[in-house]
């Protein structure tokens, strides 16, 4: 198995959430692209809470929209071995540098951890003195979770950080 990097942090002086994920998946990593499994339900998900339908723009536009919200993306893991897509499955995982974050987005107020893989970094991102939350990943690994029950979970902590 090759070494996979990551993207990229999306994350700016505005960011006042940010939403850490694992690490892209084999269709994000294709892409270049956050979350652009079809059935990961991240777009939908921030559709459904800002009633803007983030899935029919292009990605550039979603991550302008991001923006402008004051929602930061990025992942965990900077670099790992993985074949397929599935977090169970990661090895030799290096950490990116959360340790940035409050560099990065100086008006940073919450960090939310995306799924059970990524709130193993909880212990790292905890010394950053914010609010931490983990949320219900919207990997379609996640099936034990109705959409309805995810989206009320993300508007909670949207809305605390004010970002909703």
């Amino acid at each position: 198995m090759t070494v996979l990097a990551g993207l990229p942090p999306v994350i700016g002086r505005g960011t006042r959430l940010v939403v850490l994920g694992s690490f892209p998946s084999v269709a994000s990593l294709q892409a270049q692209q956050y979350y652009a499994h079809p059935r990961n339900q991240f777009w939908p998900i921030l559709s459904a809470l800002w009633a803007v339908d983030l899935t029919a723009l292009p990605y550039r536009s979603r991550l302008a929209e991001v923006r402008r919200r004051g929602l930061g993306i990025w992942d965990v893991y900077a670099s790992c071995r993985r074949e397929g897509s599935l977090d169970s499955a990661i090895e030799q995982a290096a950490w990116s540098d959360l340790s940035a974050l409050r560099r990065l987005a100086p008006g940073l107020r919450a960090i939310a951890h995306n799924g059970g893989e990524s709130a193993r970094a909880m212990r790292l991102t905890r010394s950053l003195g914010l609010p931490l939350h983990r949320l219900p990943s919207t990997s379609p690994a996640n099936a034990s979770w109705s959409f309805e029950r995810k989206l009320a979970a993300w508007r909670a902590v949207f809305e605390s950080a004010g970002v909703a």
